[in-house]
């Protein structure tokens, strides 16, 4: 067919085509910035990150090319961009370096969704109040089951021994041979100089909940990080969320991280088997169940085990643990 008079005969090549947006090749290669220096995240707050490098705090954002994975308190960077910590500059979070451990909590047991709390901690140290707030050993066991899952080494500290006698608590936890200190108010020299030894030259993050003298601990230990201090509510013997955020303190040559206080800590994240893992005071009763055995049915053997070693108790907390994740009975 010949062309109508006045029209130019046109083929596909004589169009052309305007490039979309995703036309560009991209490249799943990232700058090197071999110019970065390197940073230890003390602080978060509302996309802003206070990092420590060579003595100076950098306050920085997070470079878009990192996507959204999350950077935590704790976590090693590197620091691109206007690194002189000079009031009002802010750098740029190009790299965040493999982690060596992990602390993560869930929003309840039945939530398989994890949020990392600090990252790159050796120590948990868990904070127990004697009295006032009254012993909460439920959560005790929570946080061993977090510390040992992250790999972390427990200590449980216990606090106020000035108000109630540490005996039961301690002969709770001797069968786990878990490392244990006590305090008093006011805190002996002697003490002090004790619990600073266990910190030293370690990253040691604090768990406890609300009230039980975390953040009295924190201010005595590093008086310039002037930690609120709550107090405990008579009637509800519950204490008040003083601290808001995670916050990194450098304590000889080590970090202490204080969290804020916690009244819950979902462990939806963590497996039955890593449940009963941390119970290893149990372990000589469960090798005695049957192949297969959840240890809540009919047939455990731990339930004669644990007559016969008094511990019932600590069965009875393993139990609850196991139920709530199942999501039939609340911890």
């Amino acid at each position: 067919m010949s062309p109508q008079p006045g029209y130019a005969r046109l083929d596909e090549d004589d169009v052309r085509v305007r490039p979309g947006r995703g036309s560009r090749p991209r490249t799943r290669r990232r700058p090197a910035h071999p110019e970065a220096v390197e940073g230890f995240v003390t602080s978060v707050d509302r996309g802003r990150y206070g990092c420590m490098a060579d003595g100076r705090l950098i306050v920085a954002m997070k470079a878009r090319e990192l996507g959204k994975g999350s950077v935590a308190v704790g976590d090693r960077v590197a620091l691109a961009g206007e690194t002189s910590g000079a009031e009002g500059t802010l750098a740029r979070i190009v790299r965040v370096e493999p982690r060596t451990s992990a602390l993560r909590r869930s929003a309840d047991d039945t939530d398989p969704a994890e949020r990392i709390i600090v990252a790159n901690a050796d120590q948990m140290v868990i904070v127990c109040a004697l009295a006032s707030p009254p012993p909460r050993l439920r959560f005790v066991d929570r946080c061993l089951v977090a510390a040992y899952d992250a790999g972390l080494d427990p200590l449980l500290l216990l606090t106020k021994a000035d108000l109630a006698s540490p005996r039961r608590v301690r002969a709770v936890y001797r069968p786990l041979g878990l490392p244990m200190l006590t305090t008093r108010r006011p805190l002996p020299a002697r003490t002090m100089a004790r619990v600073r030894n266990v910190l030293d030259g370690r990253i040691s993050v604090l768990i406890g909940q609300s009230g039980v003298g975390k953040s009295t601990l924190v201010n005595t230990l590093v008086p310039e990080a002037a930690r609120s201090v709550g107090t405990v509510n008579p009637v509800t013997g519950r204490g008040r969320h003083v601290s808001s955020s995670a916050v990194a303190l450098p304590l000889g040559s080590g970090w202490l991280i204080d969290t804020p206080g916690l009244r819950g800590f979902g462990l939806g994240h963590v497996s039955a088997e890593r449940v009963v893992e941390a119970f290893g005071d149990l372990a000589e009763g469960t090798a005695l169940c049957p192949p297969g055995c959840d240890h809540l049915s009919a047939g455990c053997a731990l339930d004669s085990w644990a007559r016969e070693h008094h511990a019932e108790a600590r069965l009875d907390s393993l139990r609850r643990l196991l139920r709530s994740l199942q999501g039939t009975s609340p911890d």
